[in-house]
């Protein structure tokens, strides 16, 4: 009999100290310094939210947080180390709509963005504006529209890469608009404006806070916005529903997610510390100056959009025959 209590009261001590390690790991995590993947290049609209959200999160941590571009493949390159990561809430990925564009875009991914990742926090979402050269001769939505309908295959239009949101996003205005365009992919939102602002493309439908700095030294022009009401720091900019497409509407949203099997009381508290961070007056406004608005989705609501946005592109996909991948 002692030695069945003996037995027993050693369980018992086990199972408490399993119970109490979960807690207690996530109060001192994170331990060391805390990588944000971003699978796409420097100057992106998830490259631009990752940095100044990693910054706050450094404070808050007092562990360094490094931003790692990892571009290619329409963010799978990047997603996939994420993945394949050790699930300790150390190495996180930053991506943009993309995420949810991949699964209807490619025919197969090396990973399952829906079991092998878990949603943390919707971080932003943005407009996109429809922009184009300046010594170019698109002024207005219309104009780019009128000379689709002369010209075949149709204008030109710069993308960040097949099967990202401002592909689909330009496509989703082509359909809308009853015409047919040329996508012309690139590697990053840098070159896809670089090309625009060389007159080459018509027009590349952009994340606001990658084009700030080009509209306001007017080598690019805002011809659109695709949000449902005109952007403030853009007043003069229609949106695309005014330009005579009523019901066009499409914003950038940039999301963060850990690997599948980050512990639960981790994942609440980094959940609850970027909760946090997006709140800080300094967020607010660092965001606001670029056009990116502060999320405020959670895991369980986040993990419910990235799924509605999936059935969304899935749905675009088929009815403007986009070719898959």
């Amino acid at each position: 009999m002692e030695r069945r209590s003996w037995v027993l009261r050693v369980a018992a001590l086990a199972a408490f100290a399993a119970l109490s390690a979960g807690p207690a790991a996530a109060q001192a995590w994170p331990t060391k310094p805390v990588k944000l993947v971003v699978p796409l290049t420097p100057g992106s609209g998830a490259d631009i939210v990752a940095r100044i959200l990693g910054r706050k999160l450094q404070d808050l941590w007092g562990q360094p947080v490094v931003v790692d571009n990892k571009p290619g493949a329409g963010g799978q390159i990047g997603t996939r180390e994420v993945v394949r990561a050790d699930p300790d809430g150390h190495t996180l990925l930053v991506q943009s709509a993309s995420h949810a564009a991949n699964v209807a875009m490619y025919k197969s991914l090396p990973y399952d963005p829906l079991k092998d990742l878990v949603d943390v926090a919707l971080l932003a979402k943005t407009p996109y504006v429809m922009v184009a050269s300046a010594t170019g001769p698109y002024k207005s939505v219309k104009e780019v529209v009128e000379r689709a309908k002369v010209r075949q295959p149709g204008v030109f239009f710069a993308s960040a890469g097949v099967g990202t949101s401002t592909h689909l996003t330009a496509e989703l205005f082509a359909d809308k608009a009853g015409v047919q365009m040329t996508h012309v992919p690139f590697k990053g939102s840098p070159d896809a404006i670089n090309d625009v602002a060389g007159g080459n493309s018509a027009f590349y439908m952009a994340p606001l806070p990658t084009v700030a700095g080009m509209l306001k030294d007017g080598r690019l022009v805002p011809i659109g916005v695709t949000s449902g009401k005109r952007v403030a720091s853009l007043p003069q900019v229609p949106t695309i529903a005014e330009s005579g497409y009523p019901g066009f509407e499409a914003e950038l949203w940039v999301g963060l997610w850990a690997p599948a099997g980050v512990p639960p009381a981790v994942l609440e508290k980094l959940a609850a510390d970027v909760a946090k961070a997006l709140q800080s007056p300094e967020v607010v406004e660092q965001f606001a100056k670029g056009g990116n608005e502060p999320g405020t989705l959670g895991p369980a609501a986040f993990a419910k959009f990235v799924r509605s946005e999936v059935e969304t592109n899935r749905s675009l996909v088929r009815k403007a025959n986009i070719p898959v991948q």
